[in-house]
């Protein structure tokens, strides 16, 4: 894998569930704006075209909760910046920030990948 991301790549994130933080979801069970938050970059697992299913078992042994999908093609389009960031635990790693100048995604930037986001598990 390299740095470059497609549009059509697939985006993961693991988030808790509404017992352990219902915060991150609404009351119709849609998952809401907060769970892409994060001030240090919002953690995600490239896909690297792989089927759902191979990436919920991975993601499965690590987290605890419901697995989101997302795509590269939605970042773009609302500015935001993918970096590859692989860990020696995880090479799909990767991260979403909000611009080259800011890590924290903005409001708008979140509401619009909560209304996009699929969720899988």
């Amino acid at each position: 894998m390299n740095d470059t991301f497609a549009g059509d790549e697939k985006l993961y994130r693991a988030v808790f569930p509404p017992d352990i933080a219902q915060m991150y979801w609404r009351k119709d069970g849609t998952v809401s704006s907060a769970a892409f938050a994060d001030p240090k970059g919002l953690s995600v697992d490239r896909g690297n075209y792989k089927n759902d299913r191979e990436v919920l078992t991975d993601m499965s042994t690590r987290f605890i909760g419901s697995i989101l999908r997302i795509y590269v093609k939605n970042c773009v389009d609302i500015g935001c910046l993918i970096r590859y960031l692989p860990s020696g635990k995880n090479p799909y790693h990767s991260e979403i920030h909000g611009s080259d100048r800011a890590v924290l995604l903005s409001k708008q930037q979140r509401y619009y990948l909560s209304k996009k986001a699929i969720i899988l598990s």
